[in-house]
């Protein structure tokens, strides 16, 4: 039964690795990993059905690794392997504070986890159990970014959630420029005219081709993930 008094049943919600790192400069920490669990739980027990994917760049850079001279292919690759422990480690926090988890690899890998398949992925869902997509699409070239926009197409999600650092998206950096203009609202067309970076170009269209909105929000804002769900907080709306 959906609950009527949410705006949404289904989401996808994009985690970047670097959203785990905290203050380091790499890898994990698990206090922030155990926060952002927090936040999901929150979410969860409006009964919405949530699966997740999550980036790998807290790990291992493919694009910048094959700068370096390792291939192209085997650097996202081994980008890939780095999505999957993100996922391991955000399950445990998960199932910590008891939401059942599933994760699913796009590189089949069955002693640590299932293999993305579809169905499996749905049914987990209405049981409501969290599933985390990890391994990207499973293919080198594509990032995490362009695996979050066809899986929420896939498992007909109603929103791709996109956690960044800032409260939306900007018509340039607000880290760098103190007169940067949120948008409320914005629509596809305008987001690629104006090349604003929010998702690499072959998400943004599998989105707009999708009729998949997307909403940009802080995950830094304690709270904010569960307001958006109510239909309240600070994001913007990619229509």
């Amino acid at each position: 039964m959906p609950n009527h008094h949410n705006k949404y049943n289904r989401i996808l919600l994009k985690l970047s690795g670097e959203a785990l790192m905290g203050e380091k400069e790499f890898g994990l920490d698990p206090q922030i990993v155990a926060r952002i669990a927090q936040e999901i739980a929150n979410v969860h027990q409006l009964g919405i059905e949530i699966c997740i994917v999550i980036g790998g760049g807290n790990m291992f850079r493919g694009m910048s690794a094959s700068q370096q001279g390792i291939e192209r292919v085997t650097a996202d690759h081994i980008g890939m392997l780095g999505t999957v422990m993100n996922g391991l480690a955000m399950q445990s926090a998960l199932e910590k504070i008891n939401i059942p988890t599933r994760v699913q690899s796009a590189i089949s890998m069955d002693t640590v986890c299932e293999p993305f398949i579809r169905r499996r992925a749905l049914r987990h869902m209405e049981k409501k159990r969290v599933v985390i997509i990890v391994a990207g699409t499973g293919n080198p070239y594509f990032t995490t970014d362009s695996a979050a926009a066809l899986r929420a197409s896939e498992m007909n999600c109603d929103v791709l959630l996109k956690a960044t650092k800032v409260n939306g998206v900007y018509d340039k950096d607000p880290m760098r420029y103190s007169d940067a203009v949120r948008y409320d609202k914005i629509s596809f067309q305008d987001v690629l005219q104006k090349d604003l970076k929010i998702m690499d170009t072959s998400a943004m269209s599998i989105c707009r081709d999708n009729n998949i909105p997307i909403i940009v929000f802080s995950l830094w804002d304690h709270g904010m993930f569960e307001n958006i769900m109510l239909g309240q907080g600070d994001f913007t709306y990619v229509h």
